[in-house]
C-alpha cells in the first residue's frame, strides 16, 4: 500500500490566533452612596413650591394621583444632591425629630437675605459656630428642620473645634 504524504502544517503565522480570555468581570462595590432625603409633606404641591420656589431646587420626577402631586423629586442647584417630597398618609403623623436637613451654599449671608425678604422666618440668622461652620436655620412648611450653612476648607476637618477656633482666630 502506497504511503500517503500527511499535509504540511501552515507556519505559525498563519494558523489563527489563540481565542483571547475575556477580561475579568468587575468585582461590584460594597460602598455606599448617599442617594436622596424622603421628605413626608402634608402637601406636596406646597413643599415642592417651597424647596423649588424659594430654595432654588429643579423638578425633576413627578407622580400624580387623581390629578395631585403625591410625590416630587429635585436636585440641587450645585452638585448632584436630591431630595424627593412623598405625600403623607392621612392622618399620619409628620415626626420629623432627630433629622435636619443640611444645604451647603457660599452666599449664605446673601440667600438668608433674600429668603428673609421673601417672607422666610429663620429660628437663626446665619452665625459662626463653635465648630467653624456658619449655619442659620429655618423650618420647611411641615416643619421639617432646615440648616443653610457655609463650611468652606473646614468642611472635611477632621477636628472641627480646632477648626472653629482658628475660624474665631482663638488659640489652640
Amino acid at each position: 500500500m502506497p504511503k500517503t504524504k500527511r499535509p504540511k502544517k501552515p507556519p505559525k503565522s498563519a494558523r489563527p490566533a489563540a481565542k483571547a480570555k475575556a477580561p475579568a468581570a468587575k468585582a461590584k462595590s460594597a460602598a455606599l452612596d448617599f442617594n436622596h432625603a424622603m421628605i413626608y409633606a402634608k402637601d406636596v404641591a406646597r413643599s415642592t413650591a417651597f424647596y423649588s420656589g424659594l430654595l432654588g431646587f429643579k423638578l425633576i420626577d413627578e407622580f400624580r394621583y387623581e390629578g395631585q402631586p403625591v410625590y416630587a423629586r429635585l436636585r440641587a442647584k450645585a452638585g448632584n444632591g436630591t431630595i424627593a417630597i412623598h405625600q403623607l398618609s392621612p392622618g399620619a403623623p409628620n415626626a420629623s425629630e432627630g433629622v435636619r436637613l443640611y444645604f451647603e451654599v457660599e452666599a449664605l449671608d446673601d440667600v438668608c437675605a433674600k429668603l428673609k425678604a421673601k417672607g422666610v422666618y429663620f429660628t437663626q440668622l446665619p452665625k459662626m459656630m463653635p465648630w467653624g461652620w456658619k449655619h442659620a436655620y429655618l423650618d420647611d412648611p411641615d416643619n421639617h428642620e432646615i440648616s443653610l450653612y457655609w463650611a468652606g476648607a473646614n468642611r472635611m476637618k477632621k477636628t472641627v473645634m480646632r477648626a472653629g477656633k482658628e475660624a474665631a482666630g482663638k488659640p489652640r
